[in-house]
Formats: C-alpha cells, sequence, structure tokens
C-alpha cells in the first residue's frame, strides 16, 4: 500500500510491463499526461494505445532488458520522446511533444527472476528549451536576430571547405549601411538600433533559405550564398540593394530613407582560403562605398 501511494505520487511517469509487453502498472502522472487512465490501458498490449512504440529498437531493447537485466536510456537528444505527450511546462508552446529523457530497467521477484520492466519517464522539456536558448545565444545577433559574427567565420570555413572539395559554386556578399554615423547622429542611437534592425530583417526576407545572414559587426553584414556563383551573387545583391532603398523605416514620428552599399566575391582557382574570399568580398564593397554608395561593385574571380 505504502509503495502503490509512492508509485502514483513521485513526479515521474512509471510504466511496468510484462514479459507480454503489457502494461501492469500506469501510474497518476501517466494517466495525468496522457489522459488515458489507468484502468483504460493496465492488462492490454503498450502497442494498442502506443503502435509507433512497436518497432525493432525498443522491442530489442525490452527483450535484453527481460533477458539479460540490462538497462536501456532513451536520450531526449537522440529521441526527444518515447511516448507523444502533450508538453506541460511554459515551454510548451516550443515542441509538439514533450520532450523526455526515459529509462527502462528489470524488475525482479522475490526468486531473482525477471518477470517485469519498468520505463520512467521525466519531463525535460523545459531544460531544453533553455538549451535551445544558450544555443540560439551563442548563434545569435542580439539585436537583429540574425546570426553573429562567430558563427559566421565558422560556417565560411565549413561552406568554402565543402564547396572547394566538390567544386560547387559559392558566393559571399558584404554590405554596409550608408551614412549609418549620420543617422545615429541625427536621430540617435536608438533610431540606428532601428535601422539595423530595418535592414536585416529586409535582407532575411530576400535571401534563400539556404543562405546564411550574419551581422559581421557594427552597421556591416555578410551574406554566404552556397550553389550561387558570380553572377547569381550580384543579381541577388542587386536585389537587396533594390529593396532595402524601396523601404523606409520609422523613428518616432521621422521617416528614415535607408540605402546600402554591396560587394560580392565567389570562389574561383586563385582564391585558396576562406579569408581570402571575404577579404575580396570586403574590397569590392570598399569601392562601391568610394564609388558613391548605394550601389553593387563585384570583384572578379
Amino acid at each position: 500500500m505504502i509503495f502503490e501511494q509512492i508509485f502514483n505520487m513521485i513526479n515521474v511517469g512509471l510504466v511496468v510491463l510484462d514479459a507480454d509487453l503489457r502494461v501492469r502498472h500506469w501510474n497518476r502522472w501517466m494517466e495525468l499526461h496522457s489522459g488515458i487512465s489507468a484502468e483504460s490501458i493496465v492488462g492490454e498490449p503498450i502497442f494498442s494505445f502506443y503502435p509507433d512504440l512497436n518497432n525493432p529498437k525498443f522491442i530489442r531493447n525490452c527483450k535484453a532488458v527481460l533477458k539479460f537485466g540490462n538497462f536501456a536510456f532513451f536520450s531526449q537528444k537522440l529521441h526527444s520522446y518515447l511516448f507523444p505527450l502533450k508538453p506541460a511546462s511554459s515551454f510548451g508552446h516550443k515542441f509538439n511533444n514533450m520532450q523526455q529523457g526515459c529509462t527502462m530497467g528489470p524488475l525482479r521477484d522475490q526468486d531473482n527472476i525477471i518477470r517485469h520492466l519498468y520505463i520512467s519517464v521525466q519531463d525535460v522539456t523545459e531544460v531544453v528549451a533553455y538549451e535551445q536558448k544558450l544555443v540560439a545565444m551563442n548563434m545569435q545577433d542580439g539585436l537583429t536576430g540574425v546570426y553573429n559574427r562567430r558563427f559566421l567565420e565558422g560556417k565560411l570555413k565549413e561552406e568554402f571547405g565543402r564547396h572547394k572539395r566538390y567544386a560547387r559554386p559559392f558566393g559571399v556578399i558584404m554590405c554596409d549601411i550608408d551614412f549609418f554615423k549620420k543617422v545615429n547622429d541625427t536621430y540617435g542611437h536608438q533610431c540606428g538600433d532601428q535601422v539595423l534592425k530595418y535592414v536585416a530583417a529586409t535582407i532575411q526576407k530576400l535571401i534563400r533559405d539556404t543562405d546564411y545572414l550574419a551581422r559581421y559587426g557594427g552597421e556591416e553584414f555578410c551574406c554566404l550564398l552556397p550553389e550561387a556563383d558570380l553572377e547569381a551573387a550580384r543579381k541577388l545583391a542587386e536585389r537587396l540593394r533594390q529593396g532595402v532603398a524601396r523601404g523606409k523605416t520609422s523613428c518616432g514620428d521621422q521617416e528614415v530613407e535607408v540605402t546600402v552599399s554591396f560587394g560580392v566575391a565567389a570562389v574561383g582557382p586563385a582564391i585558396e582560403t576562406p579569408e581570402t574570399l571575404l577579404a575580396l568580398a570586403d574590397q569590392a564593397l570598399y569601392e562601391a562605398k568610394r564609388a558613391g554608395r548605394n550601389r553593387v561593385v563585384v570583384c572578379p574571380d
């Protein structure tokens, strides 16, 4: 009786299955989160309620536990969840199902014979949400929400290596907001922040899903363009330039017009390092600024 109370009061899901994988115990936690009463499920095969568990890996783990007394662990990082339960924490909106850490182990009777196994189910949704937030903070620029320079530098090396290895095209666009200091001096730094957000959002909307946009520093951004040759990168840069110039952003009751200069480069036989590729795009950007701003300059490959 005492153990039955603990079984139902503990803040973890506990399930007991027999050798035929029929449910023998289904604690209160599982009732609350699954919406399935113990009365309905006890005595029934677990697969009748959770058919997705009827897979080779789950069955193999069950057999190993029952035959050898092994323990099996179902990590959230590998499986996300074992039982498709609705998220219960305040972070539930981030996930379709509760994220779970599950353990399976043997239950021996008084003769030391394994006749049952247990599965414990722990809700780790909140922990996973915090982990994802930390990862995002490490990769994203806090103001604009696009990738940060640390991510860019790692991704640049990765994509450069991949495209050089397989001889695939790879383009880079460097861009810089024109007269940004004047915006800050005239309207204030809060307006400057708004301009940065506007430019980042506009570019992000116009690039492909396979492209990467990062804030390189200050008012400078960089786009990595896998599978884009020099001409494709130039066309995209021109589309970005026009997209930013057509729109306006508001700073209080003031409408601020924004233009951006672009430098474009792509991998070629003479480009041996990712740093060289980035430097060529930056050099083209400098030429665009020197030639009058609000324009695209291409560095020959």
